[in-house]
């Protein structure tokens, strides 16, 4: 099976598997016991948290532990919002991921004021919609620094300076980041980021929120551990597991920004090909700033469930999305942001490259979808439409 869905999750590396492991048969105790075997996984832990702030460019008092982005996102908001007094504006990105979307719709269902920034057509953030809504009102700005669908880098930084002047504290989710372009806590500058273990090879069940040092936030599960800011019993084997992957990034045989080159390489060579052999292939936010890896397109207006099914039939993983949402009848919120038609939303598929992904993988897709889906593009493309000819490379 050719895997490209690195975007929905990571198959661990084996340093991963082999840190859980150690972990489970060696630190098995609780990290809060207070006797030899409790010590022991207490040391393990700290050593985990140290490993894991030297690749995040954090402190590790910094870095709170999570079940995953999700939480690590959920505590963001709701614990940085609590801890401004609960009052403020909230203010997302109209593109953030489902479980941020839900939340901020949630919040506003209990009277809190929410307002989301608009995205142009190709994806790419609004930033005259940011400065129109980011002002002395708001109490926190939540933003991705990478589009789980298109791919589609934002303009943190420029978010950051936004959200600086109006006093207002600042979360990135940096879930699609971390691991595929160079990152650094203390550089991004913001007050809050979350990730997840297994979008960079590490074990599902772990993530993270950095936490800047001295931002006061009220935790959302009460207990002494992380410092009292997220209670719960370490999952200590998980964590080691992120800790491995993490270190990853700053081994020289991985170097992160030499392999988000060998992506894009790949990804270019993928759309490429895929173009010249189906003139009616379109890939969204083609132009826009993008992680190496993301190729969103679409087959005319062939629905999505049939190039998957085609796909299938190359031994090829693919989704048409995010996957928490894949499957779905409903076009991509993304899209829908973006001002996509539903009939071309629903055609949208995306292949997302990782570290296994290999040129002769692509070289299979390119050379043995076109044949596939030819047929079915000539009864897709009505007579009063046009192949989309300005994607002609």
């Amino acid at each position: 099976m050719i895997y490209l869905d690195h975007n929905a999750t990571t198959p661990p590396a084996p340093a991963v598997a082999q840190a859980m492991l150690s972990a489970l048969s060696g630190a098995w105790a609780n990290p809060s016991s207070q006797h030899a075997p409790g010590e022991e996984a207490r040391r393990a832990l700290a050593a985990a948290r140290a490993t894991a702030a030297r690749a995040l460019g954090c402190k590790p008092a910094e870095l709170i532990f999570t079940s995953g982005a999700t939480e690590a996102g959920h505590l963001a908001v709701l614990g940085l919002h609590a801890a401004a007094g609960g009052r403020g504006r909230l203010v997302f990105g109209a593109v953030e991921h489902a479980g941020q979307l839900r939340l901020a719709h949630a919040l506003a269902a209990r009277g809190i004021a929410v307002d989301f920034i608009a995205v142009h057509a190709d994806g790419t953030l609004d930033l005259d919609s940011a400065a129109r809504l980011i002002g002395p009102g708001v109490a926190l700005v939540s933003l991705m620094a990478a589009n789980n669908e298109t791919g589609v880098l934002m303009p943190v930084a420029a978010v950051r300076e936004l959200a600086s002047a109006a006093g207002a504290r600042m979360h990135v989710d940096a879930t699609q980041l971390a691991g595929k372009l160079p990152f650094d806590f203390t550089a991004l500058g913001v007050d809050a980021v979350s990730l997840s273990a297994h979008k960079l090879r590490g074990p599902k069940g772990a993530g993270a929120l950095l936490l800047r040092q001295g931002c006061a936030i009220v935790p959302q599960l009460f207990g002494s551990q992380e410092r009292h800011r997220r209670g719960g019993t370490e999952n200590l084997p998980a964590i080691a597991g992120f800790a491995a992957a993490l270190a990853r990034l700053g081994d020289a045989q991985h170097d992160v920004a030499r392999e988000a080159a060998r992506q894009a390489a790949l990804r270019d060579m993928l759309e490429q090909g895929l173009r010249r052999a189906l003139p009616a292939v379109h890939v969204f936010s083609a132009q826009a700033p993008r992680l190496p890896g993301t190729s969103y397109l679409r087959f005319g207006r062939l629905p999505a469930e049939v190039v998957l099914q085609r796909l299938g039939q190359l031994g090829v993983a693919a989704s048409s999305g995010a996957a928490c949402s894949s499957g779905g009848s409903e076009p991509s919120h993304v899209l829908a942001a973006m001002g996509v038609p539903r009939d071309e939303a629903l055609a949208a598929v995306r292949l997302s490259l990782g570290e296994t992904t290999t040129a002769q993988n692509i070289g299979h897709v390119v050379a043995g979808l076109p044949p596939l889906l030819a047929p079915l593009l000539e009864d897709d493309m009505p007579a009063h439409r046009t192949p989309d000819a300005t994607l002609e490379p």
